[in-house]
């Protein structure tokens, strides 16, 4: 069982049980407000640079790329992790919560734009940890949302390691996770503490496994 099959059974066990809407009814998970509002959430967690004019999900509020540049809605839309269908649910929740948050206090939100990504970056970064809190009941969905950002930047849990390295993924280039050998694998010449700290198994197969 990988990651992805665990956080994908996570994510079906806590989150789907409290969503209203039947997977019928929410099949289309690839329209224009849900991509906006979910990149402007894993934005506001790792931000980076706008990667166009216009880029109204990602705020601009660092240099180089952050949440919404490493495939993130990929990730969250992978057929491993079930929850293709409860994505446009999410996001509607997400909006009623950032528009309630503008409300209460005062915020002009602009026209045409989802409420979470019409915040601007330090409002977005206000109203994140109130998704957070004990008293949410749903606090456990966005939190694992929040983890897969975090995975989708620094492992790219959606591709082959090799391959994603390959096509230059932003996460990883920018972390300058290293190269895998010419067969794909990674191998480490030198021992991390500077001296081999035990002898391998006798049972240990020429992949590394024990046998």
């Amino acid at each position: 069982m990988d990651r992805r099959t665990v956080i994908g059974g996570l994510l079906a066990a806590i989150a789907l049980p409290r969503l209203t809407v039947a997977p019928q009814a929410a099949v289309v998970a690839d329209d224009s407000v849900t991509t906006v509002t979910l990149e402007a959430f894993a934005d506001t967690l790792i931000p980076g640079a706008k990667r166009f004019p216009g880029d109204v999900a990602v705020a601009g509020a660092a240099a180089g790329p952050g949440g919404a540049d490493v495939g993130y809605l990929q990730l969250l839309r992978d057929s491993r992790v079930k929850l293709c269908w409860a994505l446009p649910e999410l996001a509607v929740v997400l909006n009623m919560a950032a528009a309630a948050y503008a409300a209460g206090r005062l915020i002009l939100l602009p026209w045409g734009v989802p409420p979470m990504a019409g915040l601007t970056f330090a409002q977005r970064t206000a109203f994140l940890p109130s998704l957070f809190r004990t008293s949410r009941s749903d606090r456990l969905i966005w939190i694992l949302l929040a983890v897969l950002a975090s995975i989708a930047f620094d492992s790219a849990a959606h591709l082959q390691t090799a391959e994603a390295i390959r096509n230059g993924h932003p996460g990883l280039k920018f972390l300058r996770f290293p190269p895998p050998n010419a067969d794909g694998r990674w191998r480490f010449e030198r021992f991390s503490y500077g001296r081999q700290l035990a002898a391998a198994h006798p049972g240990t197969t020429t992949g590394g496994s024990p046998s």
